[in-house]
């Protein structure tokens, strides 16, 4: 086929999708068509025939739909990927394809829309004027570490005295729900151990068993969080729980002293440990303040940097958005027909959130590319032997088990933070006083 007579024109629908209208004079189309029925002709297996002795005629009669289908599914193809790769399109979706057939002597016209990622030119990343929090470890963080830690050798033992129910206390309750004259079997259980304070139940529920004794039996009011996942039927609604007391338990903890220090292979003495926890806490403000930054630049950034996000890359980061919800919930062990009933809405209540990471990457992407920002091998191979320190893994098995999109998710990382560290060197930044913690918020 000689392309240079097929014309195409480009139309540019919004700054993320581009529409290309293709022209294929007769000649082409009827040269195309000739093609497919020469290779029926050597395949089609008529009663009668020889292969490749089959009249032309013949395979028009069994064979006509499907030879138009195959020539129109052979000139959309060709003509579809020659036309991006003239005119430069970098289609980052599926094409639409619009086509009304083949008629006998007549042109054959069809339409591809496609998106396409935004042309960017970045402003506004350079002399930002920006805060950072001081990277200080307080004594009362460092003794709610220590705390958590000790909780962890911590011993449940039953309370014997008869005192009220208190926060961190264990408890065994039974209970069920009545919510708009029902009392649903999901709403009932048994024999259900419950830490106070750790926020599993609905809110309201576990602080009005505060003050409450074993042998009680207690009748709980709530009302369900507007944005209740686990059963959107019940968001919003009033319930009332009846509650039996069963049984109460604490959680007796060790001594932190140098007697505790010998649950650890890896600390001789206690100053280790604090040593250790103040290191600890240390890299986690580290990570944290990054992460403040780096969320102040993209506000900044995204502000004065109005575009659109392709549909396509805002669906597909909303499909992992939703797979990964998913998981969590599969591992709470609710039940899958609940799960499905329940992320009927996620797609929009992801939506907002999903456009602004596909619009942060777009964003991140272009200033990397006007600044030549790229990451070398050198980083990309460190970057893996941290992963596979932090997983206690060897290098080589991590490196292998790497499929090509996770290593494009390791770059895209590292890319992303080398900008967010460019832009924060270019910036004013003053540095502002941590917020005070209390031992409760440190722990």
């Amino acid at each position: 086929m000689d392309e240079n007579t097929v014309a195409v024109k480009v139309e540019e629908i919004s700054p993320v999708k581009k529409k290309l209208l293709f022209d294929v004079p007769w000649e082409d189309v009827k040269r195309e068509r000739d093609t497919i029925y020469r290779n029926f002709s050597r395949t089609a297996k008529i009663k009668g025939f020889r292969k490749g002795k089959i009249p032309r005629k013949i395979l028009e009669l069994h064979y006509k739909k499907h030879a138009e289908e195959e020539t129109v599914s052979s000139l959309v193809s060709r003509l579809y990927w020659d036309a991006l790769k003239e005119h430069d399109i970098r289609a980052i979706s599926q094409p639409e394809i619009e086509q009304q057939g083949i008629e006998e002597e007549k042109d054959f016209s069809f339409s591809a829309t496609v998106e396409v990622e935004p042309q960017i030119d970045p402003q506004g990343y350079l002399d930002m004027t920006l805060s950072k929090e001081e990277q200080t470890v307080t004594e009362d963080e460092v003794d709610g570490r220590l705390e958590d830690i000790r909780k962890m050798f911590g011993t449940l033992e039953e309370v014997t005295e008869d005192r009220e129910i208190r926060k961190g206390d264990f408890v065994t309750i039974d209970f069920e729900g009545f919510i708009d004259g029902q009392n649903p079997e999901e709403m009932k259980r048994n024999d259900y151990f419950l830490e106070i304070g750790s926020n599993t139940m609905v809110p309201g529920f576990e602080d009005q068993l505060l003050g409450e004794k074993v042998g009680t039996i207690k009748e709980i009011k709530i009302i369900f969080p507007e944005n209740y996942q686990i059963n959107s039927n019940v968001a919003g609604k009033d319930a009332t729980f009846k509650v039996t007391i069963k049984n109460l338990k604490e959680k007796k903890l060790p001594e932190l002293d140098e007697n505790f220090v010998k649950n650890f292979d890896k600390y001789e003495s206690l100053d280790d440990l604090k040593e250790d926890v103040r290191k600890s806490l240390f890299e986690d403000h580290k990570r944290k303040t990054e992460a403040d930054m780096s969320k102040k630049i993209m506000d900044k950034l995204l502000e004065m940097n109005d575009f659109d996000a392709p549909s396509s890359y805002v669906e597909r980061q909303i499909f992992f958005m939703m797979m990964e919800a998913r998981k969590r919930l599969i591992t709470t062990g609710m039940d899958p027909a609940m799960i499905d009933q329940v992320s009927a809405s996620w797609h929009d209540k992801y939506k907002d959130e999903a456009t602004r990471i596909v619009k942060s990457s777009l964003l991140l992407k272009s200033i990397a590319q006007k600044e030549s920002i790229d990451v070398t091998d050198e980083e990309f191979e460190e970057r893996l032997r941290e992963i596979a320190r932090q997983y206690s893994q060897d290098y080589e098995k991590i490196k292998d088990s790497f499929n090509e999109d996770m290593k494009e998710n390791v770059r895209n990382d590292i890319l992303n933070k080398k900008v967010f560290d460019f832009i924060e060197s270019k910036a004013s930044v003053s540095m502002i006083e941590k917020e005070k913690t209390s031992p409760e918020e440190a722990n």
